[in-house]
């Protein structure tokens, strides 16, 4: 039996396997730093044998109480990805499991490669709504893909979609893989009417660095992007620096920004409600669009989620605030677990690649409902 993990996203160290099937593992760090729970690995050479794969650093990553209830992906063909039996006694994630066939995956989430990346850009521009831009390169010498859809015109809104600021929270672009298909299918009646008022600006991935190096959170400098808007530079956050000059140029009405959350079951929204301009239109705003997706998809809550900030003592530095203010337009954070939904579950594959497809659709349907409030 042998570990790997020297491939697009791979994270893992290998202690020792026994005879037995006990495999001894750690996850490692984010380059540059301290973070760590993103970890994906494959295994060769177990056809047919109980396997029992230990991640004995567990309870030294960053958000341990993510292991609680939580059971890791696998997958034969890296394509198809269904949950495993999965412990965790406080210290040590068991990964319990009897492969198939002689080469299995296993991840924290579906990974979602640098090369389907290249594939979703290169199959979106085909469409002739799509304006392919190149924002310029990430410190690793990346490139940083837009795709602006649809056309400007008076009166129309202005809609940025940007995901995977933290690399590890790979259903943020399975999520934004959903909104483009649906975006750009000609008979898809919502995108269509939405194209006639908005124009989009899509950011599918802000950390091809750290996607690729198989971070959790961090890109090439160790710099964790969701807490660089204010202050980024070439040096240290080229991908925030890019993306945030050009919407200064676009200026916009409306920005979603796609997550993943490791502890919490359910999807959910996190506003801005901590900035210093925020208030009642702004929260009918975000009332309206919460409400508007509950209706679309069942699998979307507006119960349970983060603790909101009080007026005027948001973080900054953090997307979501930093736009709001800066642009005073309607931004938020959507957020999905790495688990299954607590209220919605699915056994055999928990929150997946094709359930976060099919909230993006959901979301541009909420978007729809609610583009005149903005």
């Amino acid at each position: 039996m042998k570990i790997s993990h020297n491939f697009d996203g791979g994270n893992i160290h290998c202690l020792d396997i026994s005879d037995t099937g006990t495999i001894n593992l750690e996850i490692k760090k984010d380059n540059n730093s301290d973070f760590s729970q993103w970890f994906y690995f494959r295994l060769t050479g177990a056809k047919n044998q109980p396997c029992q794969l230990n991640l004995v650093n567990a309870s030294e990553t960053s958000y341990v109480e993510g292991w609680q209830d939580y059971r890791a992906v696998a997958s034969y063909d890296r394509e198809t990805w269904f949950r495993v039996d999965t412990e965790f006694d406080g210290k040590i994630v068991t990964i319990k499991h009897t492969p198939d066939c002689d080469s299995v995956y296993y991840a924290y989430f579906a990974p979602y490669s640098m090369e389907r990346h290249h594939d979703l850009i290169g199959n979106a521009q085909l469409s002739e709504a799509v304006e392919y831009l190149h924002l310029g390169y990430t410190l690793d010498g990346q490139d940083m893909d837009l795709l602006k859809i649809g056309k400007e015109g008076e009166g129309k809104k202005v809609c940025w979609i940007i995901a995977r600021q933290h690399p590890g929270e790979t259903m943020a672009q399975w999520c934004v893989e959903g909104i483009l298909n649906s975006l750009l299918d000609p008979e898809d009646p919502v995108s269509r009417e939405l194209l006639k008022q908005a124009v989009f600006y899509v950011v599918p991935n802000m950390n091809p660095d750290g996607s690729r190096r198989g971070n959790l959170r961090t890109n090439a400098a160790g710099a964790n992007l969701n807490r660089e808007w204010q202050g980024a530079t070439m040096e240290h956050s080229p991908e925030v620096l890019l993306v945030r000059t050009k919407m200064e140029q676009t200026g916009m009405h409306f920005c979603l920004d796609v997550h993943g959350d490791e502890a919490l079951a359910y999807n959910f929204i996190a506003g801005s409600e901590g900035i210093a301009s925020w208030n009642d239109q702004r929260q009918s705003q975000l009332d309206c669009y919460q409400q508007a997706l509950v209706n679309a998809s069942p699998d979307f809550q507006s119960k349970i989620g983060y603790e909101k900030d009080k007026q005027g003592e948001a973080l900054m530095t953090v997307g979501t605030n930093y736009i709001a203010e800066t642009f005073n337009c309607l931004a938020m954070t959507l957020e999905m677990p790495f688990k299954d939904t607590e209220k919605t579950p699915d056994h055999y594959v928990g929150w997946s690649p094709q359930r976060s497809r099919q909230l993006g659709t959901a979301c541009l349907n909420a978007l729809y409902q609610t583009l005149n409030k903005l």
